[in-house]
Parts: C-alpha cells; structure tokens; sequence
C-alpha cells in the first residue's frame, strides 16, 4: 500500500496545470513509495477554483492560502502563483511543517530568496524548486556525458531563450495572465522568467558562475496597467544578453528576449569542449547533438542522438524505443524524483538552496546592465 502525499496546490494558471497533470500521471509510470493526492486547490477566485478542483480531481478548494496552510490534511505546499508570492507562503508553509514545491524564479530577488532558505531549512521540510528543464532526458544525458568526462575540459558554453508574444506596443501589463510584464509582481522580466532557466541549466551542467557582464533593454516603455487603467511605465527588462565567466575557466554567452519575431519558446544551449561538444534544442527536445573528434576522421561529424531507449535517462518508464516524449513529463519526471529523494531520505534537488544560486546570478545580471561593469556573483551565504 502506497502512502498518501496529500498536496495543496496555490494557483491554478498554466504551472498549475503542468504540476496537476504530473501528481496525476506520474504513479501510473513510477513505481513510488508515496502516491499523490491532490487535496486541495486555492485561488483567490472560488468560482475558477472549483472549475479548476472539477477538471483536474481536485478534493476541495480554499481562497486564502493561509487556510490551506494550516489544514492537517495537508503534508505538501506547492506554490504556483507569480513571483511575489512566493516568500510569504513557503515561509509560512515552512513553519507549519510543511514540505514545499516552489515554481521558478525562487523569488523576487536574492535578498528574499535567502530569507526563505533559512526558514525552509531551520524547519527542515523536504524543498524543490520547479526547474523542469533538468528533467528532460536529451538534458540529464548531456549532464551524464559531462560527468563521465566525454567532453573533457569545457571551453565554452552558450544559450539563448527566445519568444515573441509581447512585441505589439498595445499589449497591457498586469493583472491576470499579463503579471509578467509588472516589475512590482514578477520581479524582472525575461532574466528571472526565461534566463533563470538558462541559467539553472549551466549551473546544473557547468559549475559555479563567477563574473557578469550584461545589458538589458525595454522597448516598449509604457503600457496601460490591466488593473488600474493608467498608462505606467515598464520597468522589467525585455530582453537580456550577458557574458559570463565559470569557475572551471570556460566562457559563456546567453541571450533571452520577447522581442524575437517567429519564435515562441526557442530555448537551446551548446557546449564545446576538449574532447566534444554537445548542443540541444527544445523544438527538438527527444534529441541530443553530440560530436566527439576521438572518433575515426572519415567517420567524424555531428551525430543525432534520439533519446528513447531503456537506458537513456527516465526513457525505461515510458513507450518502446523510438516514441519519444514531451514538455509535460518533465514534470512527472520532477515530482518522480522528489517522491524517490524523500522516500530514501535524501535531499531533492534543485533544492531552495540551489535556487538561490540561480537567484544570485539573476541579481547579478541585473545588476551589470544598470552599471555596465563585470559583476561579480556572490557565493551563497545565510
């Protein structure tokens, strides 16, 4: 008999949905010791909530996240709402007792995203932080590759995220949907929102960064607010290119806007080193490119590596070899992975701690397109 991992769930948007489908999907292909139950939904919207609890088999609804934070038949806390949400609950949550699922970015800026690691870990509840893209199998093997010393000594590492969904100058900022664009409720722009992704990759497969060097531009730099009506200013970032430099001596580029024409999630990275490179792309996510110059010369050349047999990471839990997989089992993938760390009492990961790190970098970033100088990232310290 599995044991019940009874889950609260604050917000119900598009990470809301992600994270429901995987506590619903992920004991049907994982054999878990904890079996998700999805007890409760809150949004401030009863109506929408009970839509939400309807559809998705959730067993009750709350519209004040503090009730659901103290209901006993509650063990898990995950956080779906926007960004300046997200301290004062997993903080709270923490206290109660509670384990805690966080989406990303951690949170508004390092100085917040330290405080809630220190009350996460002064209550010692298991954490994890939604960074789904180290759950996609093409990704988790090009970590496996690194660290089984294929590529050798790592030179260069680059990637760029790439949308376009807020070129029209009529486009408003705030409210439902559109909290992106408000500085006041999601932190920055596409440095926390996409390049936090990027840069939880890097980290994940590079090492510590330890120097920025950034710019950032707003195009359009004034929208009408969707809540009070008024024409305000714009004050998250557009768009964002930084260098940056590692501790194991490579160099990086990454590029993120909203500004790009044509492209609606093109997220890709490419690292070169000593021996090989490897590059990936989200379009073509089920695929890694691996070229290794050890092999014989007449034969050496980029090859296409499609991630879908048994003894490619996760892939064994999933269809025969050759059906790939998509954006959505990476986090089944994710919730997999914690239910297995606390099941053997180990830490998930990335966890509050290794998010912060992201954070710090975030900061940093931002801190080095307002004084146009190399930055440096600070280490974690609480």
């Amino acid at each position: 008999m599995k044991k019940p991992l009874r889950i609260g769930l604050v917000g119900y948007g598009f990470m809301g949905r992600t994270h429901s489908n995987a506590f619903r999907k992920v004991g049907n292909f994982f054999d878990l010791e904890y079996e998700p139950v999805l007890q409760a939904i809150c949004a401030r919207d009863a109506a929408k909530a009970q839509a939400f609890a309807d559809n998705w088999g959730y067993q009750s609804i709350e519209t004040d996240w503090r009730k659901l934070v103290e209901r006993k038949d509650i063990d898990l806390i995950d956080i779906g709402s926007p960004n300046n949400t997200h301290a004062e609950i997993a903080i709270a949550a923490a206290k109660a007792g509670k384990m805690i699922l966080c989406e990303k970015p951690l949170s508004m800026d390092g100085k917040e995203g330290a405080k809630m690691v220190k009350a996460i870990e002064k209550a010692g509840v298991a954490n994890m932080v939604w960074y789904n893209y180290r759950r996609v199998p093409a990704v988790a093997l090009a970590k496996q590759l690194i660290d089984e010393g294929k590529l050798g000594r790592i030179f260069h590492y680059r990637a760029k995220f790439l949308q376009d969904w807020t070129i029209s100058k009529d486009l408003p900022q705030g409210g439902t949907g559109l909290w992106r664009l408000d500085a006041k409720v999601a932190g920055s722009g596409v440095t926390g929102d996409l390049l936090a992704h990027c840069i939880d990759t890097a980290l994940w497969l590079n090492g510590r960064m330890t120097t920025v060097n950034a710019m950032t531009e707003t195009f359009v730099k004034e929208r009408k607010h969707t809540l009070t009506g008024k024409v305000q200013k714009v004050e998250i970032d557009d768009a964002c290119a930084f260098l940056a430099k590692f501790d194991n001596g490579s160099l990086a580029t990454f590029e993120s806007t909203r500004y790009a024409r044509g492209h609606k999630a093109l997220y890709t990275f490419e690292i070169n080193g000593e021996n090989a490179s490897i590059a990936w792309d989200l379009h073509d996510l089920h695929r890694l490119q691996y070229f290794d110059y050890r092999d014989e010369g007449k034969l050496r050349g980029w090859r296409s590596i499609h991630i879908s047999d048994s003894d490619h990471p996760y892939m064994k839990n999933w269809w025969v070899p050759g059906l790939q997989i998509g954006y959505e089992h990476t986090f089944v993938h994710q919730i997999a992975d914690f239910i297995q760390a606390i099941s053997k009492g180990e830490k998930p990961c990335p966890s509050f701690r290794d998010a912060l790190d992201t954070q710090y970098v975030c900061d940093a970033v931002l801190k080095s397109a307002k004084t146009q100088k190399w930055e440096k990232v600070p280490k974690t310290k609480l």
